[in-house]
């Protein structure tokens, strides 16, 4: 059923996924087979493409989305258990706002958190204002990419952040949900983001603080 689908998409497309689970297959030895890593890797890439601006970089970014999903998958059927609390950003294209949020924490906790973020209708790129702005505080943004959110994603997360996504956001039993309300920075410019930007930051550090988690 698989070997089918892999089979319907393009030829270069075949050898990315090959490749990209070929990269995965030592990380989740004894927890995913194959099979299951090249599922993941297919789908990863079927999300991904419809909003792919740039196709140069699809491996890195089918394999950073895929290595996300297994590891959140692994958290939630025990194979790969996880005391680390995970923080789940939502906002509509994951282009800005939830972007920046998953920037600052990553951050201010250093690896103490695991970060997630997505898009109900995820945009092609990073909102470039967001990323100049982020710079600004010496943070690097630039490595990330909109993706939408995923089931397993949002299942291993134990805390879920909506920034404007409304009904289109998923809500799921047993997670702590807390709704943000910030200026959307699509359209602006870097002065119009500071704001934006530094109003996040005081949000996660009231939120790590409710994690017990304390910032560098």
């Amino acid at each position: 059923m698989e070997s089918s689908r892999l089979d319907t998409l393009a030829l270069d497309q075949q050898h990315l996924v090959r490749k990209v689970t070929a990269n995965l297959r030592d990380q989740f030895a004894g927890t995913f087979g194959p099979e299951t890593i090249e599922r993941f890797v297919v789908d990863s890439l079927e999300l991904l493409l419809p909003t792919a601006k740039v196709t140069t970089f699809l491996p890195v970014l089918a394999e950073s989305f895929t290595k996300d999903r297994l590891q959140a998958l692994g958290k939630t059927d025990g194979s790969l258990p996880s005391t680390i609390p995970g923080v789940l950003f939502l906002c509509v294209h994951n282009a800005g706002r939830s972007q920046m949020a998953a920037g600052w924490l990553r951050h201010l906790t250093s690896g103490r958190v695991t970060v997630y973020s997505g898009g109900s209708e995820p945009a092609s790129e990073i909102n470039a204002a967001a990323i100049a702005a982020m710079a600004e505080v010496g943070i690097d943004i630039t490595a990330e990419f909109p993706k939408p959110w995923t089931d397993e994603i949002v299942r291993a997360a134990d805390v879920v952040i909506t920034m404007g996504c409304g009904d289109a956001c998923p809500l799921y039993p047993g997670k702590r949900y807390e709704d943000w309300e910030l200026d959307d920075p699509a359209g602006q410019d870097v002065a119009a983001v500071r704001p934006i930007r530094d109003e996040i930051r005081a949000r996660v550090e009231t939120l790590i603080s409710s994690l017990a988690i304390e910032p560098l």
